[in-house]
């Protein structure tokens, strides 16, 4: 899995044991219910242009681990309003990408030790998840 800035063309390789935990929890369709004067039911429903959440997380404690130097390299990338980034799944049963932007109404960068105690060289090692929104190409 790799995190590809679409500014500079600088890649980031990401662990490819990153879960993606809502994968399943969104719909390309919306609908809004509502009721008339009468009691009648009024469905309008509408087709979503993108803006689909991609959650990336460790599904497990031992998993997900960058070093951090990704890390800080993932939260400058985050800092840039609008930037945007090709995130690329590179596995043998499935190699889907998208353009994305950070989540940022959702803090898009959890990262904690993965050793329990805190890391300050740049090769110490920690746990990550990343939230993303799919955007429009």
């Amino acid at each position: 899995m790799k995190l590809i800035d679409l500014t500079t063309n600088e890649e980031l390789l990401l662990p490819n044991d990153l879960l993606w935990s809502d994968e399943f929890e969104w719909s390309p369709v919306t609908a809004n219910n509502s009721y008339t004067l009468t009691g009648a039911l009024v469905i309008q429903q509408g087709v979503r242009q993108a803006v689909r959440p991609i959650s990336l997380k460790a599904p497990e404690q031992d998993m997900a681990w960058v070093t951090r130097a990704t890390v800080q390299k993932l939260r400058d990338w985050s800092a840039i309003a609008g930037r945007q980034f090709r995130l690329v799944f590179e596995y043998p049963a499935d190699t889907r990408q998208w353009v994305v932007v950070f989540a940022h109404a959702d803090d898009p960068i959890g990262a904690e030790p993965a050793k329990g105690f805190p890391g300050h060289a740049a090769g110490d090692w920690f746990r990550v998840s990343l939230k993303f929104i799919e955007v429009p190409q």
